[in-house]
């Protein structure tokens, strides 16, 4: 799926969108949020440092902080933690500060950019990091993004495609592939590359949420991917996880509840009683199932 580096979740945490857009921030093995969790900003108000206040009935002499000064920090990892924050004004400002012989800068800055929705001003960061090294796989992905949310597919396959053929290890990049193929309608070439992508990673369709920037393909192509991601993680005995994309299928407008109680991609969770409860809940009924009928004549709780 679609999969950017920290990017603000804008949909309920349970509720994937179809697009999880994955731009490749890594270089040299750290991430931003590598930089976020080892140096964190400290709280900082319009007045200066902020201060807490407590009405103790005693005077307690407390040393005076030294001033921060936010630009003693380089201009890269600057930039790095303002994306963390969500500052993204701020983010380009301090990669435009930083080396611009760097096509690792670059293709912050073009991150930077896309946060923010400026698409076009993103892809011209991309090929400027691309001009600086035409074998950046990141920069590559991060290109095909931008003509994703253009909805320009073929485009975007293609530079996945080409992402792929240098690093052909990223099951980010599969996951993107297969979005695209999805959101194309090329359903088959689209549930290959998910599974490449899932053998690659399992969770790197539960990537962090920062990771991600939401932008909901055709409606029809929500439904097949959702579904198809519940059936990869159903072979693979991830009860959860199906049931977390099946729900999504359900809201995304599935309803051929006969072709799921029929399909063999279930057949190892649809005992549970995980799925049994889904079923109630969608309201899904199974044939010549007498413990499905004692469920649907409310038996078990419903949880919504």
């Amino acid at each position: 799926m679609r999969t950017l580096h920290k990017f603000p979740a804008v949909v309920l945490p349970w509720l994937l969108p179809l697009v999880l857009c994955s731009l490749c921030f890594q270089a040299g093995g750290e991430t931003v949020l590598d930089h976020a969790v080892a140096s964190p900003l400290p709280y900082l108000s319009p007045f200066g440092m902020g201060q807490q206040s407590y009405s103790a009935p005693q005077a307690v002499a407390v040393a005076s902080p030294r001033p921060f000064d936010i630009y003693s920090i380089p201009p890269e990892k600057l930039g790095d933690l303002m994306m963390v924050h969500q500052r993204y004004l701020a983010a380009v400002e301090a990669y435009q500060r930083a080396s611009h012989d760097s096509a690792v800068v670059w293709n912050k800055l073009g991150m930077a950019y896309q946060h923010m929705y400026a698409l076009d001003i993103a892809k011209l960061q991309y090929e400027k990091a691309l001009q600086l090294n035409p074998k950046y796989a990141e920069a590559i992905n991060n290109l095909g993004t931008v003509y994703y949310g253009q909805q320009n597919y073929h485009k975007a396959e293609k530079y996945y495609r080409e992402a792929i053929k240098l690093k052909s290890n990223c099951a980010t990049f599969y996951s993107n592939l297969g979005t695209a193929y999805f959101s194309d309608h090329d359903y088959k070439h689209g549930i290959k590359a998910y599974r490449k992508a899932f053998a690659l990673d399992p969770e790197v369709f539960f990537s962090n949420p920062l990771e991600r920037v939401a932008e909901m393909g055709p409606a029809e192509a929500q439904v097949a991917l959702n579904y198809a991601l519940a059936r990869l993680y159903a072979e693979a005995g991830k009860v959860n996880d199906a049931i977390h994309y099946l729900r999504i299928a359900y809201l995304s407008g599935f309803d051929d509840s006969d072709k799921l109680m029929k399909d063999k991609g279930f057949a190892a969770i649809r005992k549970t009683p995980q799925f049994r409860l889904f079923m109630t809940e969608e309201h899904i009924k199974a044939p010549d199932d007498a413990d499905q009928q004692s469920l649907l004549q409310g038996n078990s709780p419903r949880h919504r």
